[in-house]
């Protein structure tokens, strides 16, 4: 007898804010590539002053290692993360999906829900944005919807308050 097929998890409906690709760039070049970006020229220009022979090798050594990962991470990270982040809360579930590289989808019952936060750090500010963070009584963790704008994110976490209330469960 034949397997039955696998149910297919369709993506969640709502997409983050457009913002959120200019606050994951900025992160992106505070955390990671600004740093690298920095060292591949604090070398060039040690190397200029005080080592020229190294600078034939040095210099494609530099940006193979350096300058390329640090860029391509700069431009491709935000869209892909922006491609892949997305929310939706419908009568009985939170539904989640983020990440880049290692993304992940998660669902939780609203009769789950313990605790629902809006935090908005200093580039989230900057940008309007905000992240809602759903607390649940799971072991796999909280559900975070980042990226969304601030009255949106306030919005959520209203109705996700209210739903959770309404609907009976083992959370409370």
């Amino acid at each position: 007898m034949p397997e039955p097929a696998a149910a297919l998890l369709r993506p969640p409906r709502h997409r983050v804010d457009p913002r959120a690709r200019r606050w994951w760039t900025l992160q992106a070049l505070v955390a990671l590539s600004g740093p690298m970006l920095l060292v591949a020229l604090t070398m060039t220009v040690l190397s200029l002053l005080f080592f020229p022979g190294a600078l034939p090798w040095l210099g494609p050594l530099l940006l193979v290692v350096l300058v390329v990962p640090a860029v391509s991470y700069l431009v491709v990270m935000p869209r892909w993360r922006y491609a892949v982040h997305a929310w939706e809360l419908g009568e009985q579930a939170v539904y989640a999906a983020g990440g880049w590289f290692w993304q992940k989808r998660r669902i939780a019952p609203l009769s789950r829900v313990q605790t629902v936060d809006t935090v908005r750090g200093p580039l989230q500010r900057r940008y309007g944005l905000a992240t809602v963070t759903v607390t649940t009584a799971s072991t796999a963790g909280d559900i975070k919807i980042a990226g969304l704008s601030h009255a949106d994110a306030e919005e959520l976490s209203r109705r996700i308050g209210e739903a959770a209330q309404a609907v009976p469960g083992d959370a409370a």
